[in-house]
């Protein structure tokens, strides 16, 4: 094992999950073959990150664009989340994980939103370990929903325009009480 001081360690990391499919194709296996063994390495990298340290960990692991796939691929990927989290929600809560969902949930089945719900609800009060999974998400999106929500205030006479700044704003974002990620990684080998 290297030997890294951990005050030198990022808080957060974030890893946009890309290129599964081609890793799949790549080694001669299906697109899903590839998706199940991204899903597979998620639990891995938790674990290496709290070994760490590392306190907070974010997957972006479908975008909004995703949904232009191919049906049978997203649903795939749908059914593989709530796998995940069967699988995964006592270990999760046992290990002190807040686990969160963050992204346009509305779209999901209305089994998968659920399953998130109830993931999120038994583990709410965790504080060892932060683990959020991006799914229907988009920075832009993101964005789009938290002036939403600022201008629904100033509307309803909550807020006025010029009380909006910086750490205002942050507050109507998905993980507003969380620190923005200090190490972003991209897997895929694209860029």
């Amino acid at each position: 094992m290297i030997d890294i001081s951990k005050d030198k360690l990022p808080q957060h990391i974030a890893i946009i999950m890309d290129g599964n499919g081609r890793w799949a194709k790549k080694r001669g296996l299906t697109r899903s073959i590839g998706h199940r063994a991204g899903m597979e390495k998620i639990r891995e990298i938790t674990e290496l990150c709290s070994d760490f340290g590392i306190k907070i960990l974010t997957i972006y692991a479908f975008s909004c664009q995703n949904w232009r796939r191919p049906r049978r691929e997203v649903n795939f990927l749908m059914s593989g989340f709530k796998r995940y989290l069967d699988k995964e929600k006592d270990d999760l809560n046992k290990k002190g994980t807040r686990f969160r969902v963050i992204g346009r949930r509305r779209r999901l089945s209305s089994s998968l939103q659920n399953k998130i719900e109830e993931v999120m609800s038994l583990t709410k009060d965790n504080k060892d370990f932060f683990l959020n999974l991006a799914i229907d998400y988009g920075g832009q999106e993101e964005i789009i929903d938290a002036a939403k929500a600022l201008i629904k205030e100033v509307v309803r006479g909550n807020l006025a325009v010029e009380e909006i700044d910086i750490d205002l704003f942050r507050q109507y974002l998905y993980l507003e009480d969380l620190t923005s990620p200090d190490l972003l990684i991209r897997t895929g080998g694209e860029y």
